[in-house]
């Protein structure tokens, strides 16, 4: 069955602070899109409105910060909305034995009950209108679990799983779901999960904890690696280049790029207009 085309190019796209909802955001705009971006911090909506964009706070963790998004959402587009990007997230990083069930919880209730809470609240919307896509961005980690980051696999396993399920029952409505699975991306990603791990967990009396301390130091490097790349992508920009990095913080590999470019035109371009600028 065809899908019916999206009428409204309007978006929201979740967890714009930076890497791939940042880039997102950027692409989707520089198509003709408009996008709505959400984040947290006052310093991540401050630097998102510096950038042109009519930001939405929404934190996934809070069920009235998402109950507000989705009311604000709506009343800038007057009830419609052509699609929505869920790709906000975290990583609670460590073993399995060392995260206790608040941690775990909480990696659920953001990566999980919060982003279906947001879903589930604007599908009405879909509905009614006869028209909707919806982009769940999951991870290879979804695929495949790898030791510790135990937590934050399972929640991606959740977001598959809920993706089939939904793609499945909202076709028959024009609602099309489509799920991302990026690998790995030079972005700030790394460095909030060994943050989160160190926060969360009392690594000192770890019996894992020589490996904590080797995974911050390298994603200090890896963070010193993204400023660096970050810098440079802001000297071509002030050069005038025709080529710019996408996002600067979200440069996937060759073929991961490519994958995610395919999947977004394959959505995007059902909207009135047709075909997706390169």
């Amino acid at each position: 069955m065809p899908m019916p085309q999206v009428q409204s190019r309007t978006v929201l796209v979740t967890g714009c602070s930076s890497g791939i909802g940042a880039a997102t955001a950027h692409h989707l705009r520089d198509c003709g899109w408009t996008v709505f971006p959400t984040a947290r911090s006052d310093s991540d909506i401050k630097q998102l409105e510096s950038d042109g964009f009519q930001v939405i706070p929404c934190d996934l963790f809070d069920p009235a910060s998402v109950e507000r998004a989705v009311s604000h959402v709506l009343e800038l587009t007057d009830g419609k909305l052509g699609a929505l990007v869920n790709n906000a997230g975290f990583a609670q990083a460590g073993a399995m034995e060392d995260i206790d069930r608040e941690s775990l919880r909480r990696q659920f209730e953001v990566n999980v009950f919060g982003m279906q809470q947001l879903t589930s609240a604007l599908t009405p919307t879909f509905r009614e209108q006869g028209y909707g896509r919806i982009v769940n961005v999951s991870s290879v980690m979804g695929r495949v679990s790898v030791p510790m980051l135990g937590s934050y696999c399972a929640s991606k396993f959740a977001m598959e799983a809920i993706s089939d399920a939904m793609r499945v029952e909202l076709r028959p409505a024009g609602i099309w779901v489509s799920l991302i699975e990026p690998g790995a991306i030079i972005s700030a990603f790394r460095k909030n999960a060994a943050e989160v791990l160190t926060e969360r967990i009392d690594t000192s009396n770890s019996r894992y904890g020589d490996d904590y301390v080797k995974e911050a130091e390298r994603a200090a490097k890896r963070e010193k690696k993204r400023r660096e790349r970050e810098a440079k992508k802001k000297a071509v920009e002030r050069r005038g280049s025709a080529c710019i990095l996408l996002g600067g913080e979200a440069v996937p590999m060759p073929l991961l790029r490519l994958a995610a470019r395919v999947a977004l035109r394959r959505w995007a371009a059902h909207a009135p207009g047709g075909e997706v600028a390169e």
